[in-house]
Order: C-alpha cells, then sequence, then structure tokens
C-alpha cells in the first residue's frame, strides 16, 4: 500500500437535533483497499459514507482526499462544481437502489457512455464498442445495449449501475448497501462480481452493510459503528473471528445464530 491515505477523516461529528448521529469519527482509507462500515440501522453507517462523499457536511471535523498529484485536498471546502467533477472523474457512487445512480429514461449503453464522455471521450463508435464490452463485463448481454433499465430487473439494473460507476476506472468508490433488496442468490453472483472487478481495478472502496457475510467477502478492514461512534475497527477476519467489542461479538453471534 501507498504511504499516504486516499482518504482521512479526522474528528467528525454531526448532529441532528438530539440525535448525534457522528462522534468523533476519525478513519483511513489506503489506495486500492476495501473498507466495510458496518452497523445496526440508525448507528451512523449511512450518514458516515455521505460525509465522506462530501453529500453532508458535519458540524465539526474534516475529510481530506489524497488526488493522484500527491497532494491534498479538503473535500468540504471545495466548491461544489469541483466536488461534482471529481464524482464524475476520480470517484465514484454505487447506490442501494440503482434508480438513484442511473438515467431511467436513457439506454444501458448511454448510462454507461456518459461517464466516458465526462472524462472526455468523444469518439461515437468507441464510446459504444467500450459501454457493450462493460456490459458483458457485468454479465449483461451486449445485445440490450439499446434496452431502457426500466426494463431490466433490479439485479441488471445494480450491475447496470456498477458498469456506469466503474467504466472511467474511478480511484475511489462509495458503496451503500449494494446488495441490500436483492434476492439471496442474486446477492451472491452480484458479491462474487464485485469482488472481482475491484481486485481487477485495484480501486479503493468505501462499502457500507449491514451484511456481515459480505464485509467478510469484500473488505480488507472493518470499521463497527453503534450510536454515531467506531468502537471496533481492524483487518476483517481479526474483527469477525476475534470481536473485542461487547456489540461487535453481538454483531457475529446474531449472524451465527440465524
Amino acid at each position: 500500500m501507498n504511504d499516504e491515505p486516499i482518504l482521512s477523516a479526522r474528528g467528525l461529528r454531526l448532529s441532528f437535533g438530539a440525535v448525534r448521529a457522528l462522534d468523533d469519527v476519525s478513519i483511513d482509507l489506503w489506495p486500492g483497499e476495501v473498507l466495510a462500515i458496518v452497523g445496526e440501522s440508525g448507528s451512523g453507517k449511512s450518514t458516515l459514507l455521505r460525509v465522506l462523499a462530501g453529500e453532508t457536511r458535519p458540524d465539526a471535523g474534516s475529510v481530506t482526499y489524497g488526488d493522484p498529484q500527491g497532494g491534498t485536498r479538503d473535500v468540504h471546502g471545495m466548491t461544489e462544481a469541483a466536488r461534482r467533477r471529481l464524482a464524475r472523474t476520480e470517484w465514484g457512487f454505487v447506490h442501494q437502489d440503482p434508480r438513484d445512480g442511473l438515467r431511467m429514461a436513457v439506454s444501458a449503453g448511454g448510462n454507461v457512455g456518459e461517464r466516458l464522455m465526462a472524462v472526455g471521450d468523444r469518439h461515437y463508435g468507441n464510446i459504444r464498442e467500450e459501454a457493450a464490452r462493460w456490459l458483458e463485463r457485468v454479465e449483461i448481454p451486449r445485445s440490450r445495449i439499446d434496452d431502457a433499465p426500466r426494463l431490466f430487473s433490479g439485479g441488471m439494473r445494480q450491475r447496470l449501475q456498477i458498469a456506469r460507476t466503474l467504466v472511467t476506472r474511478p480511484r475511489l468508490v462509495f458503496m451503500d448497501e449494494p446488495t441490500g433488496g436483492l434476492d439471496v442468490s442474486v446477492q451472491a453472483r452480484l458479491l462474487d462480481l464485485i469482488r472481482a472487478l475491484v481486485a481487477d481495478l485495484g480501486i479503493a472502496v468505501i462499502l457500507v452493510t449491514h451484511d456481515i457475510a459480505a464485509a467478510r467477502l469484500l473488505a480488507h478492514r472493518m470499521v463497527v459503528m453503534r450510536q454515531g461512534r467506531v468502537v471496533e475497527e481492524g483487518l476483517t477476519d481479526r474483527v469477525l473471528d476475534d470481536p473485542r467489542h461487547p456489540y461487535t461479538q453481538l454483531l457475529v453471534s446474531s449472524v451465527l445464530a440465524a
């Protein structure tokens, strides 16, 4: 791994009225690393993801991004235009509901091609061929390239969103419950696909999930959250095989008992 993290958060605090969503949260993500953030509903994990991605501003604390040139950028100090540009190029976001990450009225190929155009590609034939290759890579027949996402199943929509996100080979991808709401068999297939693509591209990923099995399969390290605080963190196998905090022990034992 590189000597410097690709994303760092220090002392993040955020409250919604009397509810403390984030309470002094600090984390690092290294280039090429997959970091899982796990916890029960209301633990603050999705709020943390939105803050790290620059979508929600914290009450206190900082988030810094290590850019490819070796410098650092204050995520919440950027202009909105700069953050949107970063999100279209060096970053990606995979939503739990693929409808939030796709343009439903645009063809499958058009969805993937838009990301390529955002990084400067202009040759229609090349864009269409690259989109077709990526559809195949996420197990969607290239014959569906002109079909709208509304004609796809939930699992196919999620795979299309992944193709749209990864086609530009971003350095950092945020994933918010990417297998949530899908059938178990579809979840397993999607997880295998994500693992293969992430390993092949060498991208850094922050994965929010309540699924311990998904975290074990995908993540190098794990952060466990409860009531807005990080209660345990470490290598995924260590955290799951030898949980030290009582809450982590409860999470792991509930999975084993299921």
